[in-house]
């Protein structure tokens, strides 16, 4: 807890007319050029959608699922068993309904067949009648599948966002905004979780069908019904908000908000919201059921769910996914512990990699976000099963996992491996994992030294205590949606002397706090009791004054709402 110094002050409570002065400094403190602010003001597709033809392969892709659909073919989207898989393939199947078409889906299990399509299972699709095949959030790493696809005379399209090599898979088109050889505009948009990729498609696909006179005698669909399966699937997979991906949640919020998705409808009521989704709501309660079909169930849950008309049906789907979500908490919960007791072992690692026999691989990417958030360090969890290994790691920003993950596959470290800069997975044999742990640190080392060293809790708002009002905390949701690359706004409060500190739940600090201004306010810090800061606080704070810092929240268990702040840290004003 450093001395931040200062005297009471700040914006207290008379924000409201302030609204726009607010959320223009938001803004340009988020990157923004003053010229560009009205369109990030209010994001808009019409502000930010580039022309999917600017992808390598659009058209091309485009093109040969127009001739499926007019051809009356047998269309397969497989797709990953996570919520940006589960999306991806929700929507180009809802797409394909729109069309007066169809199509299949097959999603494979996390378990038995792992990441990725396989030959064996694209082999046999094509036997059983499906012309083309479209895989959605995997197949850019996919040769030898793929290879034994186009040797079995099946049509194949990857739609996929995860980084690629110089050497692409055999495929009909490859769709990917992170190809090494996409032009700049393109390149630009590899922040898309491949939801996003696939609603460009789906664009492009109506285009390619309009130019060709499929809609001379049917409506042409309305396809921003679909944003609601983009904003959640971008969310989820903690794609970088801003840009197009911002214009994406915004507007897939409003369209979740009507409620018109039977299946995304169940699974609000599921979630127990009792008001309209937002963005947090996507990460924090929507998609961990979606995901926990995949990590500890059955992986065609999520799609199912997503793509049913039915009512019962999607109540009864979306019921199991919360009851699945539920068991996968358990199980990560003593996957996390067993983790944490290698954790405190290891010293002076830049990435904190551990492993365990008997470890549900449906868990180990929740694990190692834990670790990450927890560490401040990229970090690996790695179930191990008899001689191979499957793992998974989630990334800092400025330290690409990704890239790593490839180079160490191909030093032949590893058997399979891939993802983005903030996550990635991979497959290891058991006696390759000390040689690999040795390397990757090595990797990383420099790049995690200097992503700590620029690392600093950066401001947006000093505030009194009476200044922490729901009229505040409106005036800055103004500026979201928030989420990765477009930090939520943290506001200063204080001078402040602890009124009152507790423990709630397993490990969350709950704070009562008052200002000379008469004002108090509430602060929880979640996850944090057992930190050094959060012991400081509940034993060492009394009878001094301090800041807190967080992002200010609202309220809404109780009759009427009230602002609080989500406390990430605290530094002695005196």
């Amino acid at each position: 807890m450093p001395n931040m110094g200062g005297d009471d002050g700040g914006v207290g409570s008379g924000v409201a007319g302030l609204e726009d002065d607010i959320i223009t400094q938001l803004l340009l403190a988020r990157g923004v050029e003053r010229a560009d602010l009205e369109r990030h003001r209010k994001p808009s597709l019409r502000g930010f959608l580039p022309d999917p033809s600017e992808f390598r392969d659009m058209d091309t892709a485009a093109e040969r699922v127009a001739q499926a659909i007019i051809a009356g073919e047998t269309v397969t989207v497989y797709g990953d068993y996570d919520v940006d898989g589960a999306t991806s393939a929700a929507l180009l199947i809802r797409l394909m309904r729109m069309l007066d078409a169809d199509a299949q889906y097959y999603i494979p299990d996390r378990l038995l067949e792992g990441y990725g399509p396989s030959g064996e299972a694209l082999v046999k699709l094509g036997t059983g009648g499906s012309t083309l095949i479209v895989t959605v959030d995997c197949g850019a790493m996919a040769y030898d599948a793929l290879a034994q696809a186009r040797e079995a005379g099946i049509d194949v399209i990857v739609v996929d966002h995860h980084k690629c090599g110089v050497e692409l898979p055999q495929a009909v088109a490859l769709v990917n905004p992170n190809r090494l050889d996409e032009n700049d505009l393109a390149a630009s948009h590899g922040h898309l979780a491949a939801v996003g990729v696939a609603f460009l498609l789906a664009i492009a696909i109506v285009r390619t069908l309009r130019q060709q006179g499929y809609f001379a005698d049917r409506k042409e669909p309305d396809i921003r019904a679909l944003l609601d399966l983009v904003a959640l699937g971008t969310v989820a997979d903690v794609a970088a908000l801003h840009g197009l991906n911002r214009a994406f949640v915004s507007q897939g919020l409003k369209v979740m908000a009507k409620r018109d998705n039977t299946g995304m409808s169940a699974l609000i009521d599921a979630s127990r919201l009792k008001r309209a989704p937002q963005c947090s709501d996507l990460g924090f309660a929507l998609g961990p059921r979606i995901n926990a079909g995949g990590r500890v169930g059955e992986s065609t849950l999520g799609v199912r769910l997503l793509t049913t008309q039915d009512p019962e049906e999607a109540r009864a789907i979306a019921e199991q996914l919360s009851a699945l979500n539920e068991d996968r908490r358990q199980i990560e919960a003593e996957v996390q512990s067993a983790a944490e007791e290698q954790i405190a072992a290891q010293h002076n690692r830049a990435v904190q990699i551990v492993s365990g026999n008997g470890w549900h691989p449906g868990v180990i990417g929740i694990v190692a976000g834990r670790i990450k958030e927890k560490t401040g360090k990229p970090a690996l969890v790695i179930a191990l099963d008899g001689d191979t290994g499957k793992g998974s790691g989630r990334s800092i920003s400025g330290v690409d996992l990704g890239a790593a993950i490839i180079a160490a596959r191909e030093e032949g470290l590893l058997m399979a491996g891939g993802g983005h800069a903030m996550a990635a997975g991979l497959t290891i044999a058991a006696d390759k994992l000390e040689a690999f742990s040795e390397w990757i640190d090595a990797r990383l080392e420099q790049a995690v030294a200097r992503a700590d060293e620029g690392r600093e809790m950066v401001l947006d708002l000093s505030l009194s205590a009476r200044g922490l009002t729901p009229d505040l905390v409106d005036t800055l949701d103004g500026a979201g949606p928030y989420g990765v690359g477009w930090p939520g706004p943290r506001v200063a409060v204080g001078p402040v002397h602890i009124i009152k500190a507790d423990i709630v739940g397993a490990d969350h600090l709950r704070l009562i706090a008052g200002g000379p201004d008469g004002g108090s306010l509430k602060a929880i810090a979640f996850r944090a009791a057992e930190t050094d800061w959060g012991q400081a606080l509940l034993h060492g704070a009394k009878g001094r004054r301090l800041w807190l810092a967080g992002r200010a929240k609202i309220d809404d268990w109780g009759p009427t709402p009230r602002a609080e702040l989500h406390l990430e840290d605290a530094a002695w004003a005196d």
